[in-house]
């Protein structure tokens, strides 16, 4: 098994699968929804500014596991 120090959460071994499908609707409200991906850009620029990588992952990780956890919830 490959070593990362603690604070690291880049690597390491997966427990969720993000298919393609997802990832391609994900791109449409990001990039191509007259909606959303205005928001959705201004929020990315901001978090790619404003945090390091391995923070952003964090995030990434954290909002994956309270979707999770809410999916029985209405949208």
């Amino acid at each position: 098994m490959i070593s990362h120090s603690e604070d690291d959460l880049l690597g390491g071994e997966s427990i969720y699968c993000i298919n393609r499908s997802q990832i391609e609707t994900a791109s449409d409200l990001a990039y191509r929804n007259p909606e959303s991906a205005p928001r959705i850009q201004d929020t990315l620029d901001s978090l790619e500014t404003r945090f390091s990588r391995n923070e952003r992952a964090a995030i990434a990780f954290l909002l994956i596991e309270r979707l999770r956890k809410t999916a029985d919830e209405p949208a």
